[in-house]
């Protein structure tokens, strides 16, 4: 496949289907097996969520939960609940069903654009890999990607309990807000949860363990342009009770803090 295929798919995919008002359907790449990704139903269901929006708002926060596994075998429903519609601020509930059962909810909050107060954490000290060095195979997703010392992170033995993921489109970005926005979802669910396994490498194999996001929260801080690389700083302060706890804040190459995120996910090790 070309590079840039797979993210022409992706924006095909978020060009959703309107049945009815707030009735969306949702499709899926072509050839995916097992079941659905999660950053793919969170995308699509945040575009179906600021398909009902006006134009002049910006999405600034979303909470979902993950409630059943998604079937890459039939196309998703996507019903839209406009929970408020104020001056400044706006409310969606969003559900995404399968066969008539829930296997993915959503609020998200969108607010006209505004300035006020302003500081965020500082960027870490790393620079974007060079991209010769890049396998090919990486531009081979709608997003290619780069750890931070992956030969490391590779290793067996137990890891400190945090990454950095340098990441860019393997193509054009479309300028639109909300088609960025949903892009951001898509790949801000990649790596969350593997950094808190980090610290037991070498203690499991991973094909004796059960891995699923539970939930997933998002906030947007400042406009999102994804036509470069963007480092993914990521950390787990916790794991315990079978749960894996990981957070992580997006910044552009110049230094700017773009999105933070949290997530929950289920890290069940299985008997032999």
């Amino acid at each position: 496949m070309k590079t840039g295929e797979k993210l022409q798919e992706l924006l095909r995919l978020l060009d959703l289907e309107q049945i009815e008002e707030n009735i969306f359907r949702a499709q899926h790449p072509k050839g995916r097996q097992g079941r659905l990704y999660g950053g793919q139903i969170m995308a699509q269901a945040l575009m179906a969520g600021g398909r009902t929006i006006e134009p002049h708002l910006r999405v600034h926060s979303l909470h979902g939960y993950f409630l059943r596994p998604g079937d890459p075998r039939v196309p998703a429903v996507i019903r839209v609940e406009r929970a408020r519609d104020g001056r400044s601020f706006a409310m969606r509930r969003i559900l995404v069903t399968q066969r008539g059962e829930a296997i993915f909810n959503m609020d998200a909050s969108f607010q006209v654009v505004e300035s006020g107060l302003d500081h965020q954490s500082d960027m870490p000290d790393l620079t974007p890999p060079p991209e010769e060095k890049i396998p090919p195979a990486l531009f081979d997703a709608p997003f290619v990607t780069w750890r931070h010392e992956f030969r490391r992170l590779q290793s067996e033995t137990p890891q400190p309990p945090e990454q950095y993921v340098w990441f860019k489109p393997t193509g054009p970005v479309p300028p639109e807000h909300l088609v960025a926005a949903s892009l951001l979802v898509f790949e801000s669910d990649n790596v969350l949860i593997g950094t808190a396994r980090l610290p037991h490498r070498g203690r499991f194999k991973r094909e004796r363990m059960q891995v699923a996001s539970l939930d997933h929260a998002m906030w947007f801080h400042r406009p999102i342009e994804l036509n470069q690389w963007l480092l993914y700083a990521i950390d787990s302060p916790s794991a315990s009770h079978a749960r894996g706890f990981a957070r992580g804040n997006i910044f552009s190459q110049s230094g700017e803090l773009l999105a933070s995120t949290v997530q929950e996910g289920l890290i069940r090790l299985r008997d032999a």
